[in-house]
């Protein structure tokens, strides 16, 4: 198993940046794809982004295309969020997943069997 943690969440004007970071500790994190979903409240879960093993796999929601970047390090063990641009549309708790598998397009939160807990991204306008 993997055990996840997310940091970096926070309140931030409309235009602005966060990176969130989700460090990883268990079982060798390096033999998981990863991703980072997010939930507003009152609605389902949805998939940002998504990262392979070796990170040169990566796959975006439309929604957050050219604003967002995923990126690991797998020697730290650790998958990042860079969020540029920051829209009140984004405020959401964001997650990371880890998975055995690289699913890329596929958004399906079911297909991630481990999360964190989450941290809150609050855009203000």
């Amino acid at each position: 198993q993997v055990q996840l943690v997310e940091s970096g969440g926070g309140l931030v004007q409309a235009g602005g940046s966060l990176r969130l970071s989700c460090a990883a500790s268990g079982r060798t994190f390096s033999s998981y794809a990863m991703g980072w979903f997010r939930q507003a409240p009152g609605k389902e879960r949805e998939f940002v982004a998504t990262i392979s093993w070796t990170g040169r796999s990566t796959y975006y929601v439309d929604s957050v295309k050219g604003r967002f970047t995923i990126s690991r390090d797998n020697a730290k063990n650790t998958v990042y969020l860079q969020m540029n641009s920051l829209k009140p549309e984004d405020t959401a708790v964001y997650y990371c997943a880890a998975a055995n598998v690289y699913y890329g397009p596929r958004p399906d939160p079911g297909l991630y069997p481990y999360w964190g807990q989450g941290t809150q991204v609050t855009v203000s306008s």
